[in-house]
C-alpha cells in the first residue's frame, strides 16, 4: 500500500517544522512508518542547494533563478527520499512543497506563472500531497517566534526580507488555502502549540484515518 503524503506551508515563524515533527511523532507511537523531511533539502543534493538558497547568495541572480534553484532540489528530493518512501508504504511528512514557490516565487516574487507550472511539470509530475496544512498567524507574532527560534544566528534569506513582504506571504498562502479546500487546511497558528497540534491531529485522523495504515515498527526515519 502506497504511504500518504502531508505537508505544512505557512511564513516564517508559524510553526510548520514544530508541528510536522509533532505529527510525525504522534503518528509514529500509532504504529505509522513515518518519513519527516523538509524543502528546501531533504536529500543530500537538495541540502547543498539549501545552503545556497537561504544563505541568500542566489538573491542577486533574481526571484527566476531561485525558482530554477529550488525545482532542482525538490527534483532531488523526490527522486531520492518523498517517492521511495511512499512506495514503501511510508508516510511523509514535508515542511513546505511546492505551495512555497507557488508563494514565494510566484504570487510574492512575480515569476511567471507558466514557468512555475513547466518546472512543476518536470520535477513534481503528478505527485501531489494528500494533505496540506497551511499555518498562519499575525505577522507579529509569526516574526517573534522565528527571532526566538534563531537565537543569535543570522537571519535567512528570506526572515530579512520586510514587513510589507511577509503581509504579502500571509495574504497568499490565504488564498491558496481557500482555493483548494479538498486538500488544504487553514490553521489558525497563533494559539497554543498543544491546541494547534490537537486540532491538525483531528484533521488527520479524520481525513486520512492512520488507524487503517499498515503498522510498521522502525518509527521515524530521519
Amino acid at each position: 500500500m502506497r504511504g500518504r503524503f502531508i505537508t505544512f506551508e505557512g511564513g516564517e515563524g508559524t510553526g510548520k517544522s514544530s508541528h510536522a515533527a509533532t505529527l510525525a511523532q504522534k503518528l509514529g507511537a500509532f504504529g505509522v512508518g513515518v518519513v519527516l523531511t523538509r524543502e528546501p533539502g531533504g536529500s543530500p543534493g537538495a541540502e547543498i542547494i539549501r545552503h545556497v538558497l537561504l544563505s541568500g547568495a542566489a538573491k542577486p541572480l533574481g526571484p527566476e533563478a531561485e525558482a530554477i534553484l529550488f525545482a532542482a532540489a525538490r527534483d532531488d528530493h523526490i527522486r531520492n527520499t518523498i517517492e521511495p518512501a511512499l512506495a514503501r508504504g511510508r508516510w511523509v511528512i514535508c515542511d513546505r512543497f511546492v505551495d512555497s514557490t507557488r508563494v514565494y516565487q510566484g504570487a510574492v516574487g512575480g515569476v511567471d506563472e507558466q514557468l512555475l507550472r513547466a518546472l512543476e511539470r518536470v520535477t513534481v509530475g503528478e505527485l501531489r500531497p494528500d494533505l496540506t496544512f497551511v499555518l498562519d498567524a499575525p505577522i507579529e507574532i509569526a516574526l517573534a517566534r522565528a527571532a526566538q527560534r534563531r537565537g543569535g544566528d543570522a537571519v535567512d534569506r528570506f526572515e530579512d526580507e520586510g514587513q510589507e513582504f511577509h503581509e504579502r506571504l500571509r495574504d497568499s498562502f490565504r488564498v491558496l488555502a481557500m482555493s483548494e479546500p479538498n486538500r488544504c487546511v487553514l490553521i489558525d497558528a497563533s494559539g497554543s502549540r498543544e491546541a494547534i497540534a490537537e486540532q491538525i491531529w483531528a484533521v488527520v485522523s479524520k481525513r486520512l484515518n492512520p488507524a487503517t495504515a499498515p503498522v510498521r515498527l522502525e518509527g521515524i526515519a530521519p
